[in-house]
């Protein structure tokens, strides 16, 4: 996916050339057909070839990919998953990451999330 996003759209060719230790062509194809069925990813017809555009934003694919993981890994836990994102942190964190998260922290409680 990060392949595809950071070039808006990309064949197979394009993906398989970003990976590093990259698999054959046909798994690179057929890890697209299982993105395309799940809905990550559109088809589009580009002469001989087929280009893979992204369905969803960078980001909104991004915040949803985090909830996923947050509810199958932390048992829906934002507490969890934020403390293990922090204890596998190799330093402390700035006083600007600090402070940027405790304004998000302010944010979420004024707006009820």
């Amino acid at each position: 996916m990060d392949a595809i996003y950071q070039r808006g759209r990309a064949n197979a060719a394009d993906v398989r050339a970003a990976l590093p230790d990259a698999p054959g062509y046909s798994a690179v194809r057929a890890l697209l057909a299982i993105l395309v069925n799940k809905g990550f990813l559109k088809i589009e017809r580009d002469g001989p070839r087929y280009a893979y555009i992204p369905t969803r934003p960078r980001g909104e694919a991004g915040r949803s990919a985090i909830r996923r993981i947050v509810d199958t890994f932390f048992e829906g836990s934002l507490d969890n998953a934020v403390t293990a994102l922090l204890d596998s942190r190799s330093g402390k964190l700035t006083d600007a990451e600090t402070g940027r998260l405790k304004a998000l922290i302010d944010q979420a409680r004024k707006s009820g999330r």
